[in-house]
């Protein structure tokens, strides 16, 4: 697959920097899972040192200059294009980002989710305030640095959706939201199901871990390669793609479909990540190519196969198996528990109608923050305030409101639109298939896995990632899919 020389040096050198991204993904799976809470002194030391250690070797001359004889040969393989692009993403950071504000960044951010937790415990968003902070300042720098051309929020998603910008952005949310509130207004006449008595069931933390290892059973988890913890986000994370894929659930001991379908959302990253060509494995190109592309699989995975009626007849006889509760509630109960629609709070609670709002809020309100137009401590006032013009709620604390998400303890400033973009090229996929129903009813979820690696999953990041969807699907970010999915389900 690689007939470059030169590309064969660039690999050569890059397994050291593969190397310490690893040790950085192990570290930070750590960090959200077992490691102890005052283990941070040292954590956010070592992971900054790390970060500058990579860019130090990103940016050695003899590398930089192997990457710019690569780009220049003629006749190199898709592979190797794609080796070359991914690198020249990541030298363009290096090279415009200060080291200095890379460590820093790594250690504020090390630093900030601590301080998330604890402000969310305690439903303070002053706790919190000051990480935040420094976290846009950065953000701003790091915008600057990489320039852009419209607006320096482009600069940040381009970060997480390669050649995503603002207007890509309101393009999508311009179908979306009009879409979203005619079709509340029909679910609300007609008397779509807005609250189940499921929703309070209690459930014992053991039997639903068993339930959801059987669930994950039936869709097929490799378990030489994956393993299921616990953290109080859910996340999914590649420590060696493809052969070591982590993901963590949150139990809460009620409602039940909380921690079941985080987990089939989490599998369906990992299934991405999974399924990569092993060929790519420890190059640049060996993960998931952006990461609205990456929630399209796991919101593929958690709503159009999980959320379906055909899947419901799948796994109801293994929820009842574990949840003794579930003798007094048929299939159609089962259905309309999973698809309760409902405006609400918590974004990773939120059903599929009403989901994509909230990532609006989200986007409108870090726009503002990187322009400076709102700073930091106006934000959970906004945050109410925009809930509730969007959503029709308004949270009672910090917890319920700006400081649900860990994103931007992360520093993830530019994420929260490939949210979205992972449900409108979900909803594509599901239609460009045009069987998944028929195929999920026979129990063929390996046909549907088999399709998905065909089409996404075993290219990595080899093509960008509009150029992967105009490939396999003739189209990128059409979100008249979605609206036309959800109208179909709800109807």
């Amino acid at each position: 697959m690689i007939k470059s020389e030169t590309v064969k040096q660039i690999l050569e050198h890059y397994r050291v920097i593969w190397a310490l991204s690893h040790a950085q993904a192990l570290l930070g799976w750590d960090s959200e899972t077992y490691m102890p809470e005052e283990g941070i002194k040292g954590r956010a030391v070592a992971r900054a040192e790390i970060a500058q250690l990579i860019q130090r070797f990103m940016l050695e001359e003899k590398f930089v200059k192997l990457i710019e004889k690569a780009e220049e040969e003629k006749d190199l393989t898709d592979v190797e294009r794609g080796i070359i692009r991914v690198l020249k993403r990541d030298l363009k950071f290096y090279q415009k980002v200060p080291p200095e504000i890379v460590k820093e960044f790594t250690k504020v951010t090390s630093e900030a989710f601590i301080a998330w937790r604890g402000a969310k415990e305690k439903a303070k968003f002053d706790i919190f305030a000051p990480y935040l902070e420094r976290i846009v300042e950065l953000s701003r720098v790091i915008a600057d640095k990489l320039g852009y051309e419209e607006h320096p929020y482009d600069a940040l998603l381009d970060l997480y959706e390669e050649g995503l910008t603002s207007r890509d952005v309101e393009s999508v949310f311009s179908v979306l939201e009009p879409g979203i509130r005619k079709l509340l207004g029909k679910l609300e006449s007609i008397g779509w199901p807005k609250s189940h008595k499921l929703e309070e069931e209690p459930y014992d933390k053991t039997k639903m871990e068993a339930a959801i290892r059987e669930v994950l059973e039936l869709v097929g988890y490799p378990k030489g390669r994956f393993r299921v913890d616990i953290s109080p986000h859910p996340f999914t994370i590649g420590i060696t793609t493809p052969f070591d894929v982590r993901i963590t659930v949150r139990y809460r001991g009620v409602d039940f479909k909380e921690p079941l379908f985080s987990a089939l959302h989490e599998y369906g990253h990992a299934l991405y990540e999974l399924n990569v060509d092993e060929s790519l494995a420890m190059t640049p190109v060996g993960t998931g190519v952006s990461l609205g592309v990456h929630e399209s699989q796991s919101r593929f995975m958690e709503n159009v196969i999980g959320r379906s009626r055909e899947f419901v007849e799948k796994i109801a006889p293994i929820l009842r198996k574990h949840l003794d509760f579930l003798s007094k509630y048929g299939n159609d109960d089962l259905f309309y528990y999973f698809n309760v629609v409902r405006p609400s709070l918590i974004r990773t609670e939120a059903d599929e109608v009403t989901y994509n709002l909230h990532i609006l809020l989200r986007y409108k309100l870090e726009r503002l923050m990187i322009t400076g137009e709102v700073k930091v401590n106006q934000l959970p006032e906004l945050w109410n305030s925009e809930m509730e013009r969007l959503l029709g709620v308004r949270p009672k604390n910090d917890a319920e409101g700006v400081l649900q998400d860990v994103h931007w303890s992360h520093g993830s400033i530019g994420y929260f639109p490939t949210y979205t973009l992972g449900n409108v090229v979900a909803a594509m996929i599901y239609y460009k298939h045009g069987r998944i129903r028929s195929l999920v009813a026979d129990g063929n979820i390996t046909a549907i896995k088999e399709y998905l690696k065909e089409k996404i999953h075993k290219w990595g990041s080899v093509y960008p990632p509009k150029e992967l969807l105009m490939r396999n699907f003739g189209e990128a970010y059409n979100a008249e899919y979605l609206v036309k999915y959800l109208e179909e389900k709800y109807s």
